[in-house]
């Protein structure tokens, strides 16, 4: 049960990349897919745990890599960890 909650949180957000969105969209964002892994990820008697930590880190992905303030243009990283900003 746990793999598969993780498996669709984790499309969801693949997916939401595809669609543009606004700042305060890709932080919540963020936030809903890393409290659904925490909580999967999470022992039964530690889920709540698990759900707070995983929106606070997943808040913090939305927010910083989520896209740019111009339309059209997307955060990504390269091989080599770098941030550069191109069309979505």
């Amino acid at each position: 049960m746990k793999a598969i909650i993780l498996a669709l949180s984790v499309s969801a957000l693949a997916l939401s990349a595809c669609v543009e969105t606004t700042p305060t969209q890709n932080t919540v964002m963020g936030a809903v897919g890393g409290a659904a892994a925490g909580a999967a990820v999470s022992s039964s008697g530690d889920m709540a745990k698990g759900a707070l930590i995983g929106a606070a880190l997943g808040a913090a992905a939305g927010t910083y890599l989520g896209q740019t303030s111009t339309a059209g243009q997307c955060y990504y990283r390269n091989a080599a960890g770098q941030r550069y900003v191109a069309a979505c």
